[in-house]
């Protein structure tokens, strides 16, 4: 069955590499069918609220093929990341919204990629249900959309017929996802083959850095964020930290997870893995070299949660971002 896929073209700073990729990667399928003498999957179209629509860098406009107004029943939506502010996206392309929520009240999907994710939780509709977003902006995402479910290590996300994706280039990703999905898993080892793209990824967790979460007012919090980043090479106790800062564990634990969305512990350990992340990209230091340097003693437990954090091993990691590995 032809699937009519409409590609939104937003006013403002749009992604064009997500627009144009997902207008040639659909349509590379559909003749990869071809040759293979069996019918087309997708119709795709290119939808906007203007036409021209100009990108605010002033470099590039964009030609829709038609206006929302002349689609009243389409299959799949794809949102491009928005690169601008979230209150001036939204107040650019609000016309956008009503159809939006119209077409999946009538059975449509929706997809979104990167900070697209943000302009589609404008309209509601992710309400309730899984999301991901680019790794770099979930702490705002959250605190935006508290409805939201938020999973800022997924490549992508499915959810109620919403389709989401990580940060950048990850939305090649669920491109694949969804053409195995609606062409074949055949036909999707094909494209990622002809596209190399590299597929079946699940997490973004390994290209995350963890820069602590600073944009909250507490300033207690914020000292003893300052004290495990000055200190992460030591055993930091909670007690003994909330001993410095003239407060009860339990004060402390109840405000900081509330401003950093992290536990005290948590926090400890995503600082002490970054350290170790840097140590493994750029010295010629072993693994167990690396793990003493943090402040672990103990090699199962440093493993474990390198991996429960980055979704791979410290070797992993290392054969992966190594700073000047050979090969390159």
């Amino acid at each position: 069955m032809l699937k009519h896929v409409s590609i939104l073209i937003p006013k403002g700073h749009t992604s064009l590499v997500n627009i144009v990729g997902t207008h040639q990667i659909l349509n590379q399928v559909n003749s990869f069918l071809q040759e293979e003498g069996k019918p087309p999957v997708f119709k795709v179209e290119l939808i906007g609220i203007s036409n021209p629509t100009d990108q605010s860098n002033g470099l590039f406009s964009v030609h829709p093929e038609k206006f929302i107004s002349d689609i009243s029943q389409t299959d799949l939506v794809v949102i491009p990341a928005i690169h601008d502010d979230p209150e001036i996206a939204l107040t650019r392309n609000r016309e956008f919204i009503p159809w939006l929520q119209q077409q999946y009240t009538n059975g449509a999907e929706i997809a979104s990629f990167c900070v697209a994710a943000f302009f589609l939780a404008a309209t509601g509709l992710l309400d309730g249900k899984q999301c991901s977003t680019h790794w770099i902006h979930a702490d705002g995402f959250r605190k935006m959309f508290p409805k939201v479910q938020l999973v800022d290590d997924r490549i992508m996300t499915e959810d109620g017929g919403i389709y989401t994706s990580g940060g950048a280039y990850s939305y090649l990703n669920l491109l694949l996802y969804l053409v195995e999905k609606f062409a074949g898993r055949d036909i999707a080892l094909l494209t990622a083959k002809t596209f190399m793209i590299d597929i079946d990824k699940a997490s973004q967790s390994p290209f995350i850095m963890f820069r602590g979460q600073k944009a909250h007012e507490d300033e207690v919090v914020q000292r003893a964020q300052e004290y495990i980043e000055h200190n992460f090479n030591e055993k930091i106790q909670v007690e003994e930290l909330a001993e410095k800062l003239a407060l009860s564990r339990r004060s402390l634990e109840r405000r900081f997870k509330k401003a950093t969305h992290n536990t005290i512990t948590t926090y400890i350990q995503r600082v002490k893995v970054e350290a170790a992340k840097r140590s493994l990209e750029v010295s010629r230091e072993n693994v167990n070299e690396v793990m003493y340097g943090i402040g672990y003693s103990d090699e199962k437990s440093f493993r474990n949660t390198f991996k429960k954090i980055t979704g791979i091993s410290p070797v992993q990691y290392r054969n992966k971002f190594r700073i000047g590995r050979q090969g390159i």
